[in-house]
């Protein structure tokens, strides 16, 4: 089973910058969907963003479009999530998850699992 660690959260200003890192170990399947989530204090987890592992689709939550962007690195299977222009309301623990998906699927609809640990984004006004 793949397992996913996610790295690189951390404190920054409004407006500044952040990139998380997803890294998988194991085996991963080229069409499988992975994505970003997060969870503020008291909120319900989200989807932020999503793609599959061989880069096919792409989605965005509303709440991030033009500021957060994914790209990946399949030699180091790793998926990237680039947060540009910060908001407080950005704060969250963020997570990776990936899953088997359909092409078609829409990833907001996935049953996602295998969860990563969670990063910690805190952005300050």
């Amino acid at each position: 089973q793949v397992q996913l660690v996610e790295s690189g959260g951390g404190l920054v200003q409004a407006g500044g910058s952040l990139r998380l890192s997803c890294a998988a170990s194991g085996r991963t399947v080229s069409s499988d969907a992975v994505g970003w989530f997060r969870q503020a204090p008291g909120k319900e987890r989200r989807i932020v963003a999503a793609t599959r592992w061989n880069g096919i689709g792409t989605y965005y939550a509303d709440s991030v479009k033009g500021r957060f962007t994914l790209s990946r690195d399949n030699a180091k299977n790793t998926v990237y999530l680039q947060m540009n222009d910060l908001k407080p309301d950005d704060t969250a623990v963020y997570f990776c998850a990936c899953t088997s998906a359909q092409y078609g699927s829409r990833f907001a609809d996935l049953a996602w699992g295998n969860w990563g640990q969670g990063t910690q984004v805190t952005v300050s006004s």
